[in-house]
């Protein structure tokens, strides 16, 4: 049986550890691609070099051009402007001006991934997350459930790791999930939420509840704030649950960005849900009961994506 092949685009810091991590668990051969001359060429020699000493054995290439991607199984985006404050003036760039940049870099890593690889599933990683997802959706011809967009696993992550950090116990027993927008508008479900099975606010006071949710919210611009740049290993790691689930059909349930049809009462638009991945992508879409203080939450979420979405000019 041929091996999997894996293409992500964008050598910087979230797509060179996708690619350490999906060859340190022997997942697939991985192609990774960036406009920077040299820039994923030196990255995967770099960790090629790595494998006689950590025991994977796997293929991997360096590209700047897109015909060393052809017929991946999965094709990860995380190319885009990150959001950086400019060094000469101090400030970030606006909202509708990352979103243009990146719709444009992502349209075209879109266009061309869809040329080589028809088949592929994507997991876009690039920001703002759920409008990046409507641009590659858009551009790429695919059906909804081959574009999926990497927000919950790392919000969720996030969660359970303060949670257990506040608790002193193993991130292990910490179930959870948070669904909606990526970022600020995110929707943390408390009520879903134990620990080996214990209702977490059995565990823990409901100030300290609501500072880690509001922490998990801000989990992204924390790590900004500490060091100057957006958070790389848990995005990474994030995303490469997902393209596990994808490459052995794991059917796992993990929270992505996933073009909604009728579903928690949306059409067209990409909102972070409970999914069953698999071999087929966004499989089965699980639709929760939620309590209108839940819902209220969501529709907070769905109206930012909705406003971001809106500038693109679909």
């Amino acid at each position: 049986m041929a091996r999997k092949k894996v293409t992500i685009v964008g050598a910087g810091n979230v797509g060179a550890t996708c690619a350490h991590w999906i060859v340190s668990k022997d997942l697939a051969d991985v192609v990774l691609v960036d406009v920077v001359e040299g820039l994923a060429q030196g990255k995967a020699l770099d960790l090629a070099q790595s494998a006689p000493v950590m025991g994977f054995d796997v293929k991997l290439v360096g590209s700047t051009s897109y015909e060393a991607t052809a017929d991946s199984d999965v094709v990860v985006i995380t190319a885009g402007v990150p959001r950086r404050k400019d060094p000469a003036t101090g400030k970030y760039p606006s909202r509708d001006e990352l979103v243009k940049t990146n719709q444009g870099i992502v349209g075209e890593v879109t266009r061309q991934v869809a040329k080589y690889s028809p088949n592929s599933i994507l997991v876009v990683v690039s920001n703002p997350l759920d409008a990046m997802c409507h641009v590659a959706y858009h551009e790429s011809g695919f059906p909804s459930e081959r574009v999926i967009g990497q927000a919950g696993a790392l919000d969720t992550a996030r969660y359970k790791t303060f949670i257990a950090m506040e608790l002193g116990v193993s991130v292990s027993d910490i179930h959870g999930i948070v669904l909606g927008g990526h970022g600020d508008t995110m929707v943390p479900l408390p009520r879903h939420t134990s620990v080996a099975g214990i209702p977490v606010r059995e565990l823990m006071a409901e100030d300290r509840l609501q500072a880690i949710i509001q922490r998990t919210r801000n989990g992204g611009g924390e790590i900004v704030g500490l060091i100057g740049v957006s958070a790389w290993y848990a995005p990474a790691a994030g995303t490469v649950e997902m393209v596990e689930a994808i490459l052995k059909d794991q059917k796992r349930v993990i929270p992505s960005a996933v073009l909604l049809k009728g579903q928690y009462g949306y059409n067209d638009l990409y909102i972070g849900v409970p999914v069953v991945i698999g071999a087929n992508g966004a499989e089965r879409i699980i639709e929760m009961e939620l309590n209108d203080e839940e819902k209220g939450m969501l529709e907070v979420s769905a109206k930012a994506v909705r406003d971001v979405v809106s500038i693109l000019g679909y």
